[in-house]
């Protein structure tokens, strides 16, 4: 199916072009990404890690209380923190004392910590990791840090501005119905078949992928 079909469908729902284009998400040039301290890449990683299954909006709201209660996420002192530390912030009020997450942040400041060591830094491996391998980058994020799986990695990519799709339940949707993707979502060979979608859709218009799957979602009711 060419991309000419939900880029109308989209059109015709959000009131055309402008309206549309003013809902599409900002793309972070590659040097841009590189640029980016591996701080932020931990903060990000945690805050789309305590919002699956959560209220998106309580995560906001207590961010900035995030931050001061983690230290600013450093990833030298997380990847080494002692384990009373993670104890005492499972009773601290500012945040959300979720122990299971809370339990995150050090395995996956060793994650980055580990990355930094072979790219130089976090943000170094990102840019250089092509956005037609978006499947290949999400099961290293799975394998190597903690409750990667999922989307919360395809959010934390989104967020930082990483070009890439996120396979919300719109994008699931429209694709499984235009006959695109019959497996499972989370499974390689769903998101396999997401990718091939989406890396024909680049090809074929020159839109950043990130562009094309915010499109796709608009074609579903909400």
């Amino acid at each position: 199916m060419k991309f000419s079909v939900f880029y109308q469908q989209a059109l015709a729902r959000k009131g055309g072009e402008q309206a549309l284009k003013s809902l599409l998400p900002p793309i972070v040039e590659k040097h841009r990404l590189a640029e980016i301290s591996d701080d932020r890449y931990l903060s990000e990683i945690t805050r789309c890690i305590f919002k699956a299954g959560f209220v998106w909006r309580v995560i906001e709201n207590k961010w900035p209380d995030f931050e001061a209660a983690f230290e600013g996420f450093v990833p030298a002192y997380w990847q080494q923190v002692p384990p009373e530390v993670l104890e005492q912030l499972a009773t601290d009020e500012r945040i959300v004392r979720n122990m299971q997450k809370i339990r995150t942040v050090p395995e996956n400041a060793r994650m980055i910590m580990d990355v930094a060591k072979d790219h130089g830094s976090f943000g170094q491996f990102l840019a250089q990791w092509p956005s037609d391998d978006q499947v290949g980058l999400l099961l290293y994020l799975k394998r190597n840090g903690e409750r990667l799986g999922g989307n919360s990695a395809q959010y934390f990519l989104r967020r930082v501005g990483w070009d890439g799709f996120i396979l919300s339940h719109d994008v699931v949707t429209a694709l499984t119905r235009a006959g695109i993707v019959d497996a499972s979502p989370g499974s390689k060979k769903g998101m396999t078949q997401a990718q091939g979608a989406f890396n024909r859709w680049h090809r074929e218009t020159g839109l950043p992928i990130s562009h094309l799957s915010r499109i796709v979602s608009f074609t579903v009711d909400n």
